[in-house]
């Protein structure tokens, strides 16, 4: 019998709201803890994937969430540690909106967050795929797409460049590094909070790209064009592929464009993260221009 997940956990009633104090908490101190157990499952893919939930550490993370309008379902908080002023905004909120705080100590915050020196909070969020079908090409000059993605300190760096750039969203076609992991979360910065996120098979995603606007650049060294002499047409949809292997042949032969950025030293490529990077922050400079 599969558990609940936690959206349909029952939350605080209204009349209840209005009698108890906005930072009443629930104290938990032992391991063993069902809640701590099952709070600390979701550094587990298979158990995000079945509970729709995943971890966020840090006030600057859960700050860019609050900012966004989004909020946690369960706060998880240090004792014995003075809130700052924005975290303690983040706890009335999450009070207010029928969400629940506990306090711990932080030998268990690190279980959950998985280092050693972990921060004072933790908030438990919705995750929040967009289908294809529902993305707005329109609404964004850029979109970053990834292919074959495996290192999740990539994928959440490519969520924060996205963001810094002002594109859309991130596109992750086939099988993909998840996006909610921990580790990507942590890498995204908050980013995870102000991106579309879409996971897509590649023969979905090219047949959605051609029935509306929309010019796909791949990144290869299997041409002679120079990223900075291609005219990039709005929107534009970057595609960096797989860390180690780049991208497929049939997927560079579906691009409208091949581009490259020259290696000057021994290496003959670069991080993706760090490529995406280049490649966004180009088509911006053209569009500011």
């Amino acid at each position: 019998m599969p558990k609940p997940r936690w959206k349909s956990w029952p939350a605080w009633s209204s009349t209840a709201l209005a009698k108890i104090d906005p930072l009443m908490r629930r104290q938990i101190s032992g391991f063993s803890n069902p809640t701590i157990k099952r709070l600390k499952s979701l550094r587990e893919k298979k158990h995000r994937k079945r509970e729709g939930h995943f971890l966020a550490e840090g006030l600057r993370i859960l700050t860019e969430a609050l900012d966004a309008g989004i909020l946690p379902k369960l706060l998880v908080v240090a004792e014995d540690v003075e809130l700052h002023p924005l975290a303690q905004k983040i706890e009335q909120a999450t009070v207010a909106n029928g969400g629940e705080v506990i306090e711990t100590n932080t030998a268990i915050i690190g279980k959950l967050s998985g280092k050693s020196n972990p921060q004072s909070i933790i908030g438990i969020y919705e995750d929040h795929p967009t289908p294809l079908m529902e993305l707005d090409r329109g609404a964004s000059d850029i979109w970053l797409v990834a292919q074959a993605l495996r290192d999740p300190g990539n994928l959440g760096t490519i969520l924060r460049t996205g963001d810094a750039v002002g594109a859309g969203g991130l596109i992750l076609i086939d099988d993909c590094v998840d996006p909610f992991s921990v580790e990507a979360v942590r890498a995204s910065m908050g980013a995870v909070f102000t991106q579309k996120i879409v996971q897509s098979p590649w023969q979905e995603f090219t047949d959605w790209l051609s029935s509306g606007d929309g010019q796909l650049v791949g990144t290869s060294l299997n041409t002679d064009a120079d990223y900075q002499s291609v005219q990039y047409t709005s929107p534009t949809f970057l595609l960096i592929g797989n860390e180690a292997q780049g991208l497929p042949a049939e997927y560079e032969d579906a691009c409208d464009i091949l581009v490259k950025m020259p290696m000057m030293g021994k290496a003959d490529s670069l991080n993706a993260a760090i490529a995406s990077a280049v490649m966004a922050y180009e088509v911006l400079n053209q569009r500011r221009k």
